[in-house]
């Protein structure tokens, strides 16, 4: 089986193919038991380091998904490949949706129209709990809620229009098995330092992050939301892979974060709980004026975006997440204090790395 991942030098392509890697040395100690051969291809706009790990034993394409000249050589690349693991995504530069857009939506029409131009039978894709419409945080909510995504959040009406396209695709192509996952929060050290830069910015310190005591943390009562650990997503992308599963599946661990457990890990001794209009109008100030990178979009997601049900990832995959999500956001909030990351990764390069732009 040839898996073909886009995306692959972030956050989760570099824990997925961890996971996939882990798969390949399996199958290499145990020739005779059974199964499709392994073999690993991937899609980045700049290549990474392939002699490192993850990333080395891969066949890497130089690839700007986005562009309008990339379809020849995303089918090319597809050829012979079975599965497309689409993770592709910009969250930066957030002051210019525009170019965010052509590789979130544009990318990923050009993908699926390559996808099936090229014979893939398997299309798994990183959706979000971002592409779900405004909900209270009372009820969970399963795959059947609607993915019409909030409209303030460029991250989210991206997220939706993305689903459209999965809709479409589907129906259009129902020889081929379409899957998509809607995790939470994606976390683990190595993505501390990217992580750092694309949200609070240079200007914000982040050496004293969970490290000194707080007194008070202000945090709005709404903010209830879900985290997982990179590898426990790795997980979940593998096994629907593996068992060339479809639909949508939540992706979350336990317990959801709340503004109490959220203050417990930055060392605060008591929540403020402030409306939600006074921390958008702080953070969109802050924004406004360059201090630091999180857009007001984002307070308006956690504090509209559902709780998930997971019971369908458990009951059909068996997955399980084998961190909590506090142990989650402590590996990244550590990650960001110290500035971890990946040295051969694009992406992911620790703190002290100096990288041009």
């Amino acid at each position: 089986m040839r898996i073909m991942v886009t995306g692959a030098t972030g956050n989760v392509g570099t824990a997925l193919f961890s996971r996939l890697q882990q798969a390949l040395r399996a199958q290499q100690r145990s020739p005779g038991s059974g199964g499709d051969a392994l073999s690993l291809a991937a899609i980045a706009r700049t290549v990474p380091d392939t002699t490192l790990e993850p990333y080395d034993g891969v066949d890497w394409y130089a690839i700007d998904i986005g562009s309008e000249n990339s379809h020849d050589s995303l089918e090319a690349a597809f050829a012979d490949v079975d599965a497309v693991v689409h993770l592709a995504w910009a969250i930066q530069p957030n002051r210019d949706e525009a170019a965010m857009h052509r590789t979130n939506v544009i990318g990923t029409a050009n993908v699926l129209q390559a996808a099936a131009a090229a014979g893939v039978r398997h299309v798994v894709c990183a959706s979000s709990v971002g592409a779900y419409s405004p909900s209270d945080k009372a009820t969970r909510r399963d795959e059947s809620w609607p993915t019409g995504g909030i409209h303030s959040s460029h991250y989210s009406r991206h997220k939706a229009e993305q689903e459209g396209l999965l809709d479409a695709f589907e129906q259009n192509h129902p020889q081929i098995t379409v899957a998509r996952l809607r995790p939470g929060l994606i976390f683990q050290g190595q993505a501390g330092s990217e992580i750092g830069r694309y949200f609070l910015g240079p200007l914000v310190p982040k050496l004293l992050l969970g490290r000194v005591p707080l007194p008070i943390v202000p945090i709005p009562d709404a903010f209830v939301f879900q985290a997982v650990h990179a590898e426990d997503i790795a997980e979940a992308y593998w096994r629907v892979v593996e068992q060339h599963a479809s639909g949508a599946f939540n992706i979350a661990a336990e317990p959801e974060l709340t503004p109490e457990r959220v203050a417990d890990l930055l060392g605060a001794h008591r929540v403020l709980g402030i409306p939600v209009r006074v921390l958008r109008w702080v953070v969109g100030g802050s924004w406004a004026l360059g201090l630091q990178r999180t857009d007001p979009g984002w307070i308006d997601m956690a504090a509209q975006s559902p709780v998930m049900d997971t019971t369908r990832a458990r009951t059909e995959l068996g997955w399980e997440a084998r961190r909590t999500s506090r142990e989650a956001m402590g590996t990244v909030i550590e990650g960001m204090r110290s500035g971890r990351g990946h040295i051969g990764s694009p992406k992911l390069y620790p703190r002290t790395e100096a990288r041009d732009g």
